[in-house]
């Protein structure tokens, strides 16, 4: 699972265009640059490069690539055999390697299936196979243990009903269904992947009236449209098959019976029935092979354009004359999971955590995701621990974790997150996150006010492939893809600042990995790491074929890019581990903040807009008159009118956040100045306020129905999943036409934010001491 997942060309594009989207660069008047590196004297600088280029010489890429060669060399599922040798083989590694590590064990829910079938039984007869086989010169795919491919969370059952296809299965797509005049009430849904995330495919469908729902990935979007399927290519053949979650993470992420709290053993588990995360309707993924004789005996009215995918014939959206047949049976056992958590203790601020994570559990061999950055993570902890072996010590404690569970829900780092929350929200001064890797382009996200010490890393730290530094590569990939046909006036724009040298701007985060439990719902300042692009191994995601071999020939041959993302990851914990001040920039975090206000305006706005243009068509009998009379669609049901709404408290807390950053800025400045001479006593606060500003962003009563998520800047979004939504209270309340409920959280937001300032504030003060 990632955030971004997955990393193809135009996935890379679309994350770096969110990032610039997300947040202008940021103007020097805002946050100064001192000129040196952030959070050290002028000595402490030279001093870190010189530990970072010892740390970079003790990385080396066929010591990486022979750790993904035996962690994925078997099936390591959640509870299966090598899923527990790996934790173990890490903890053996990470004592060896000087650090204080154990296993803390966590029993999760986790079904299993029992039996799966699909049959198509009307028109004609046909039954799915629902099955890899092994790949002609790839020995991986045809290692013993695989289970079949499910979609954990879904419910079980034994239905039959026809066919419905539903596109994307998102919420315009069942509008547009609505207008053809089909229902899947009582019927089984056929979706294909993408468009959003797969949770929401078989919840919206449940939510109409569905009674199962298939989803199944479509060539256009995953597989030969895309490129030369595998062996020949990287992408996804045909029977290739996106296993994965489908539990209602936007509710919140972790052990569904364990709502708040961990799963430790002897833990209260509520009964399943009662778990809200836990889907109402059986879900199965299948491949395109399976899908094509379900889809090809489809009627009903021609699909919509824009739905047709790349198979050889005329989609139809039903319902019927297709009728399927479909069984879920799982096993709902608890199962367990092992997170292997390791320390360095600092120094002179031991109570001041520095977190680092990634994690080890898989839907079959996962060299891509995740082993691919789980190793990347082992190398940095190897060069940590010789380098602690050669005396030098930290400042702040290092934790690093390798977390289990992910795949099906975040289950292992949400729960050793809320086991250990209040330890968390004391000492954890920052997490770095990172799940996939593969070749290409950086991505980051996370705190804004992480911003410049991801751009410092990034400059430092040389391309495999066209040896400038990572940040230059990003910049030229931005301005390349701005100055194509299509591009966006927003990325046009930000793409001349970023290139004129300005920060490359990180993007906010939804959810899909590790960080959710950190940034979202404990408050500690969070960076999510990768490179991609160029690999397109997405093809083999969440399938049987993402194993050591198609990860060696299309993922990073070579392994150059594990180690750049071992030194740009492991830069980022090393200074945020030594820095005399910690590395953050607030002028960062107000200046995206200007740029989120402004996006709720131009929303509401171009609400208004749409709705008055709809209502003089409908007015009008437009939609009537341009209809065909012999492939009749209704008219769109009619939009609400548009009030006023009240973004004045938001407008307010901006400005007043942008002045208190600035006068943070000047008083950092001064500092810099001279030489960051601050006493210890003093200095101490001043990190302690620094560490724990991120925990200003929540508001306890959390987003509006889903309490679980407390930031109030940047959340996976109801309705995307992954994808994030910034100011997610009020943008989620404008998309929904809750004009009221945008009112109340633009002033909610407000409050947030004037909290945030005033410890800024409190900052400003003990810097100009």
């Amino acid at each position: 699972m990632n955030r971004s997942k997955p990393h193809t060309l135009g996935v890379a594009l679309a994350c770096l265009s969110l990032t610039l989207a997300a947040g202008a660069v940021t103007p020097p008047a805002a946050a100064p640059d001192t000129g040196g590196m952030l959070g050290f004297t002028a000595s402490g600088a030279a001093q870190q490069h010189q530990l970072e280029q010892r740390f970079d010489s003790m990385l080396s890429a066929s010591e990486i690539r022979g750790w993904l060669k035996q962690m994925s060399s078997a099936p390591n599922q959640v509870g299966s055999p090598h899923d527990k040798a790996n934790a173990e083989w890490m903890l053996a590694q990470f004592k060896q390697w000087g650090w204080d590590a154990h296993i803390e064990t966590f029993d999760v829910l986790y079904p299993t299936p029992i039996e799966e079938s699909v049959e198509l039984v009307a028109p004609t007869t046909f039954k799915a196979t629902l099955h890899e086989p092994p790949i002609k010169g790839d020995p991986s795919s045809a290692l013993p243990g695989v289970l079949p491919p499910y979609n954990v969370y879904g419910a079980d059952g034994d239905v039959t009903g026809e066919l419905v296809y539903v596109n994307y299965g998102m919420p315009e797509d069942y509008k547009e269904l609505a207008r053809l005049g089909v229902s899947v009430k009582g019927k089984i849904v056929i979706v294909r992947y993408g468009g959003g995330w797969r949770g929401l495919k078989p919840e919206l469908a449940y939510e109409h009236g569905a009674i199962g729902c298939l989803i199944y990935s479509d060539p256009r979007d995953d597989g030969y449209f895309t490129g030369d399927p595998y062996p020949v290519g990287p992408t996804r053949p045909p029977e290739g098959v996106q296993r994965g979650s489908v539990a209602k993470m936007q509710l919140y992420p972790g052990d569904p019976t364990t709502p708040g709290y961990g799963s430790v053993p002897g833990a209260k588990h509520v009964p399943v029935k009662d778990a809200k995360t836990i889907l109402k309707i059986p879900v199965l993924p299948i491949s395109y092979a399976d899908a094509t004789p379900l889809l090809r005996a489809m009627g009903g009215p021609d699909a919509p354009e824009s739905w047709r995918g790349a198979l050889p014939f005329t989609y139809h959206v039903g319902a019927g004359p297709a009728k399927v047949h479909m069984v879920v049976k799982s096993d709902w056992s608890l199962k367990p999971l092992y997170d292997v958590i390791a320390k360095l203790p600092g120094s002179s601020a031991a109570d001041q955590w520095v977190l680092r994570g990634n994690h080890h559990d898989g839907w079959v061999f996962g060299a891509f995701d995740p082993l691919a950055g789980m190793v990347t993570e082992l190398a940095e902890a190897k060069a940590m621990g010789a380098l602690y072996k050669q005396g030098w010590k930290p400042k702040r404690t290092i934790v690093y974790a390798s977390w289990d569970g992910e795949e099906p829900g975040l289950l292992g780092s949400t729960e050793w997150a809320e086991t250990h929350a209040k330890e968390l929200q004391q000492k954890a001064v920052l997490y770095v996150n990172s799940d996939t890797n593969g070749r290409g382009i950086l991505f980051a996200g996370g705190s804004h006010s992480l911003q410049h010490l991801v751009n410092q890393v990034a400059a430092g730290v040389t391309d495999p492939e066209t040896q400038v530094s990572v940040q230059r590569r990003q910049r030229a990939f931005l301005g390349v893809h701005a100055a194509q046909k299509g591009a966006s006036p927003t990325l046009k724009e930000n793409a001349k600042l970023a290139g004129a040298g300005g920060d490359i701007p990180i993007a906010p985060l939804g959810s899909g990995s590790d960080y959710s439990a950190f940034l979202e719902h404990l408050g500690v300042a969070t960076l999510d790491l990768g490179f991609g692009g160029e690999a397109n191994q997405g093809g083999v995601y969440h399938s049987r074929y993402d194993d050591f071999d198609h990860f060696d020939r299309f993922g990073d041959p070579g392994f150059q890019y594990a180690v750049a993302l071992a030194k740009v990851a492991g830069h980022i914990v090393l200074r945020a581990a030594n820095a005399e001040v910690l590395p953050m920039r607030f002028g960062d975090f107000s200046a995206t903040l200007d740029r989120y206000v402004k996006q709720l305006h131009k929303q509401a706005d171009s609400a208004r807009k749409d709705a008055e243009a709809q209502h003089k068509l409908l007015d009008a009998s437009a939609y009537k008159l341009a209809a065909d009379p012999l492939h009749p669609v209704a008219p769109p049901e009619r939009l609400s009118e548009v009030p006023k709404i009240d973004f004045a408290p938001l407008d307010t807390a901006a400005k007043q956040l942008k002045a208190s950053a600035q006068a943070y800025a000047n008083a950092y400045g001064a500092r810099v100045a001279k030489g960051l001479d601050i006493p210890a006593a003093q200095l101490a606060q001043v990190n302690q306020l620094m560490g724990s500003m991120e925990r200003r962003l929540l508001d306890q009563q959390g987003l509006p129905g889903r309490p679980w998520y407390k930031n109030m800047i940047q959340a996976p979004g109801e309705l995307t999943g992954y994808a994030p939504k910034t100011i997610p209270a009020v943008h989620e309340a404008l998309d929904a036409r809750d004009w009221e409920r945008a009112d109340k959280y633009a002033a909610v937001t407000a409050k947030v934010l004037d909290n945030y300032r005033a410890q800024l504030d409190q900052l400003t003060a003990l810097l100009q001491k």
